[in-house]
């Protein structure tokens, strides 16, 4: 394969036998009847299934069975369909689309179907030794020989960055016969044999079928994303989901790298579905360059990155997301947090669309396929806090961004998106052009999580989380309500107390809920920082409250220097509070001698 920035063709090596020439003599076996671009109809042997793996052509070019007429089966091709041809060979795989799992997946870059992508640096990959194809993993045995091992149990722990196991593959059972001493094993030498089926730590597993797991359990745990006004206003449970609509330019790819960077979950899987090349190159060197605060490693060891980028086969788009919601649930068997990032869900719903035209399917809303919103919920369903096979439990996250055109809520991909999903991170583009980071705008996103987690937050010895939250919201939502006066009027036309009410909305955005993302002790936010630079402006929006009720002029109040409040958070490190409180100290003396 190309790398990132080029375009992506099949490679024509020696070890690869040239392509048919056009017009040439029909296989004799099953071939190519049709190519529309990504579309090819073949003839259907009566053993071919929807969603079958085809190979087509003399280069076998991967395409995936979706319509079945006769004995006629539409495929839709996965790869660049120039040079295939009528009459050339089409080679039914017998199985569905699957992809390989295994411990290289940390630290590596991938195409939308799992295969590592040429031209991507050193894939970032150091976890194990060796290259990702030679690479060795330690190994250290949990079962002994003559135990017996129910699905997902644990053989025995993988030696990685972040805490791997090799567990028993679903479906299977038995005695364990025999198991591999500790040592430094690669990914496809068996390590155990269970109930008389080889285990290794590479398997596979089609990227259309959740894996199973033993129960699903309620999403009550807090993601912290380091975001003020993520983790303040519009709160994520582990194994719930997020959707981030805006337009071009509100920083909806900027938002999503942070999070990548800084949230507390233990793999990050970032899918690039369709963004431009340079930004997920970007993304590649950022990951490599960044220490992981958590391992003290690099971030990118723990990160998987699958590239699908605008220039890249339009279908392997369509599979990208599958590909990463299969990657993130492997990782959840294991017990861990997962969270799983799609750069955009609307350039993938625009890669459904073109095939479904291409298909003569009779469009709906935009020239959608009906299908839309059916498969939209079937990619975020696969988001959940769960008890594994094993007994352990893991989740996965899912956040979504979605790119309406012209910034349009209404559009299909948008109206639908919201009815799926927990959270709503909407991007605003006044916000986004004044250089407010990030642009969530505060009335027009929603959590449906802030419930349960008011409740984690006080066992996390946070009981004023909820009652912080829903004051900060009570006071934005009235600034906003007067921001329209205040242009109509003018300021100094309103009551003392509602002047108050201006300046406290400038104060609790500029010194709380906006961040630098550049700069190192702002770009993240620890829990204990939020909570102490948002009680240190209602304290001070408080005092100010009290000296205009107690006869102080409103504009006396506002000329008092709010600057140490302002410089606070990046004053104070990312996990620091006393400069907070200190600066809070100092603005409440200056307002008793202005006053």
């Amino acid at each position: 394969m190309t790398a990132i920035g080029g375009r992506q063709e099949p490679e024509r090596s020696g070890a690869i036998a040239p392509a048919l020439a056009a017009g040439g003599a029909r296989a004799a076996g099953p071939s190519v009847l049709r190519v529309a671009g990504s579309l090819v109809e073949i003839v259907c042997p009566p053993t071919v299934a929807m969603h079958d793996l085809v190979l087509l052509g003399s280069l076998g070019l991967p395409g995936e069975v979706v319509a079945i007429q006769g004995d006629t089966a539409s495929v839709q091709a996965y790869e660049y369909t120039g040079g295939l041809a009528p009459g050339h060979p089409a080679r039914p795989q017998g199985r569905p689309l699957t992809v390989r799992l295994a411990p290289e997946l940390l630290g590596g870059v991938f195409d939308g179907l799992l295969r590592p992508l040429a031209g991507a640096g050193d894939r970032l990959s150091t976890s194990g030794s060796g290259t990702a194809e030679t690479a060795a993993w330690s190994f250290t045995p949990r079962l002994a020989q003559g135990e017996r091992a129910a699905p997902g149990a644990v053989l025995g722990d993988i030696g990685a960055c972040v805490p791997l196991r090799l567990l028993v593959p679903p479906g299977l059972s038995g005695e364990v016969t025999r198991i591999a001493s500790a040592g430094t094993y690669a990914a496809d030498v068996p390590l155990a044999v269970v109930g008389g089926v080889e285990v290794r730590m590479a398997q596979s597993w089609p990227v259309r079928r959740p894996r199973p797991v033993a129960r699903r359990l309620p999403a009550d745990a807090p993601l912290n994303t380091g975001q003020r006004a993520v983790d303040l206003l519009f709160p994520v449970a582990r194994g719930s989901t997020v959707a981030v609509p805006g337009g071009f330019g509100t920083g909806k790819t900027m938002l999503l790298q942070q999070i990548a960077k800084w949230c507390d979950a233990d793999v990050i899987v970032y899918v690039g579905c369709g963004e431009r090349g340079n930004e997920m190159a970007d993304v590649i060197e950022e990951l490599a360059e960044l220490a992981d605060p958590r391992t003290g490693g690099r971030l990118a060891e723990r990160t998987v990155t699958i590239a699908n980028t605008s220039n890249m086969p339009m279908m392997a788009r369509e599979a990208s997301v599958h590909t990463g919601a299969t990657v993130a649930e492997y990782f959840r068997d294991m017990g861990l947090d997962v969270v799983l990032i799609a750069d955009s869900t609307s350039r993938w719903a625009e890669a459904l669309r073109e095939f479904a035209s291409r298909m003569g399917e009779l469009p709906a809303e935009e020239g959608y396929p009906a299908s839309l919103a059916s498969r939209l919920a079937a990619f975020y369903e696969r988001a959940a806090a769960v008890r594994t096979l094993g007994g352990g439990t893991g989740s996965v996250t899912v956040i979504g961004a979605v790119s309406p055109p012209g910034g349009d809520r209404t559009e299909p991909v948008t109206a639908h998106t919201e009815r799926f999903v927990r959270c709503l991170w909407s991007l605003d583009r006044d916000l986004a052009y004044a250089r407010h980071y990030p642009a969530v705008s505060w009335s027009q996103s929603f959590s449906r999580d802030a419930a349960v987690l008011s409740d984690a937050h006080a066992r996390a010895g946070d009981p004023e989380w909820s009652e912080r939250r829903g004051r900060v919201a009570r006071q934005l939502a009235e600034a906003d309500r007067l921001a329209g006066l205040v242009e109509l009027v003018g300021v100094t036309a309103l009551p003392p107390r509602e002047r108050i009410t201006v300046l406290a909305g400038r104060l609790l955005r500029e010194a709380a809920i906006q961040q630098n993302a550049l700069s190192p002790a702002d770009a993240f936010s620890s829990p204990a920082k939020t909570a102490a630079l948002v009680d240190a402006v209602l304290t001070v929006i408080d005092r100010c409250l009290e000296e205009v009720d107690a006869g102080t002029r409103a504009e006396v109040v506002e000329a008092a220097d709010f600057g140490p409040l302002l410089r606070a958070r990046e004053a104070a490190g990312p996990a620091e509070t006393e400069p907070v409180t200190a600066a809070r100290d100092t603005v409440l003396a200056r307002l008793g001698e202005t006053v």
